[in-house]
């Protein structure tokens, strides 16, 4: 699990006594939880930018350019819109992102979410590639 110029950083101490299964599934969460940020980032980026989608949230006339951006825009979004974000978002995690190298075939390592659908062109890259791009991922 030591990733090269890092090494192991296990600050909690997660890792203590863990077999290879528990590491698989913690590198798995890792990795989910660290692109579900990234795309957090990017919204929040993108809304900060005054990038809105057109039209209407809802049909009483709120307009998407009159939500805010960053945590006040998520307090100004009705609550039938949040609601079917989390029940989106719950969709996602029970269907879609599943951690396919633990149960969900196919898979080849820990957060591959391809599962059997997604591919743009990883199976192009050879062995060494693929484990540099998954390095860089992680660090």
């Amino acid at each position: 699990g030591a990733q090269p110029p890092l090494g192991c950083f296990d600050p909690l101490g997660m890792l203590e006594d863990a077999d290879q299964d528990r590491f698989d599934r913690l590198r798995y969460v890792e990795i989910k939880h660290g692109r579900i940020s990234m795309l957090a980032v990017l919204g929040h980026l993108v809304t900060t930018a005054g990038i809105r989608l057109p039209g209407d949230i809802d049909y009483s006339g709120t307009s998407f350019a009159s939500i805010g951006s960053g945590w006040a825009g998520s307090t100004q979004v009705p609550v039938a819109g949040s609601l079917q974000i989390f029940a989106f978002v719950g969709f996602l995690e029970l269907f879609v992102m599943k951690d396919s190298a633990n149960g969900a075939a196919p898979g080849d390592f820990p957060g591959d979410f391809r599962n059997g659908a997604l591919d743009f062109g990883w199976d192009t890259f050879d062995a060494d590639t693929q484990a540099s791009k998954r390095g860089i991922e992680l660090n």
